[in-house]
């Protein structure tokens, strides 16, 4: 997905603490439709302008990569916002879809049953002095399919040929998808594995001391 994110461990080439970026408000317009995207779904359920939502969530998702790497505006927020926006882009579309019963309890469950399974190792990556390993493409090639998933599954709620379609096609992202993403997620946590065996533990920092700095940053598949 955005390349502004795959930070690959000290500062990328060109990645600055800008935070005034074309790319960064995208992604805090993402973060911002959201709760939109939630309240159409579960109030008035007018899904077209929820679809919409989503269309343009989808959207500021490529454009705001495109943009970091055509006008050089990388960040070090840049690569904090992006991960996190697609990952509470699934959680929101996963609750509001499955309290309208759209989508079975499994997957509500199971997307966000990684990204907690992928939180509980990050203790493990501080012991060698690591925030986060990089992006893994698997990872954003999950997200991608997700992105496409939800609104036509929220297309597919209904009982016409377009809903039939929609549902069907909708059903073959979200299965790839979510096969896609738990398997970064093996992959990253074997990932972590090897840095745990390969990899001294940091020293012990004296009471009172600094901290040391961590050796890299990045986020999770």
């Amino acid at each position: 997905m955005a390349a502004h994110h795959e930070t690959q461990g000290v500062r990328a080439r060109g990645t600055s603490d800008r935070i005034l970026t074309i790319p960064n408000a995208l992604s805090a317009v993402r973060l911002a439709l959201l709760p939109l995207f939630v309240w159409l779904v579960l109030g008035p359920e007018a899904d077209a302008a929820a679809v919409g939502v989503l269309v343009a969530i989808g959207l500021s998702d490529y454009l705001d990569g495109y943009l970091a790497r055509r006008l050089d505006q990388t960040s070090k927020l840049g690569a904090l916002l992006d991960p996190v926006a697609d990952r509470l882009y699934i959680l929101a579309a996963v609750v509001a879809l499955g309290v309208r019963e759209i989508i079975p309890l499994w997957l509500v469950v199971g997307l966000p049953a990684r990204d907690v399974f992928l939180w509980l190792l990050v203790p493990f990556l501080r012991t060698r002095g690591y925030s986060a390993l990089p992006v893994h493409f698997l990872g954003k090639a999950a997200t991608a399919a997700l992105i496409y998933a939800f609104p036509l599954l929220l297309l597919g709620d209904g009982d016409s040929t377009v809903a039939l379609v929609a549902r069907v096609f909708g059903w073959a992202f979200a299965v790839w998808g979510i096969g896609m993403y738990w398997w970064a997620g093996v992959l990253y946590a074997w990932q972590v594995r090897r840095l745990l065996t390969t990899t001294p533990p940091l020293p012990r920092r004296p009471r009172g001391s600094r901290r040391t700095p961590a050796r890299r940053g990045g986020g999770a598949p």
